[in-house]
């Protein structure tokens, strides 16, 4: 038996959405056909999550999304709002970041994250 395997390529340039949180940034987001999605994201400085994102996503108590991505540039503060324990992400940075979360901007410097998530388990 063989399998047919074929290469994907996107960008987000010409992305399937996009979130946008006017002066203080965006998202960008492709969705792949195996259903994985990438999301290029720019948090300018004084972005908070409870003030610009929350609610374009029709304001839950806290981020439902699991987030696993990089860093590109400047410090988000995140912190899990049940333990109040927050965590710094900085550039370099390889994360995973549980929902639960709100997150702002801490310093002068934009965020810049590219974000993965896998596909949806079947139903």
């Amino acid at each position: 038996m063989t399998t047919q395997a074929t290469i994907e390529t996107r960008r987000f340039e010409t992305p399937d959405d996009s979130l946008d949180m006017k002066t203080q940034g965006g998202i960008d987001i492709v969705r792949m056909k195996t259903g994985t999605t990438g999301m290029y994201a720019v948090f300018e400085p004084g972005w908070t999550w409870e003030k610009d994102e929350k609610p374009l996503l029709g304001a839950p108590d806290t981020s439902p999304m699991h987030h696993t991505g990089y860093c590109l540039s400047g410090r988000l503060v995140v912190r899990m709002v049940e333990t109040g324990v927050e965590t710094t992400i900085t550039k370099g940075d390889v994360f995973e970041i549980p929902p639960g979360h709100d997150a702002h901007v801490d310093g002068p410097d934009r965020v810049e994250l590219v974000l993965f998530e896998p596909p949806a388990e079947p139903q």
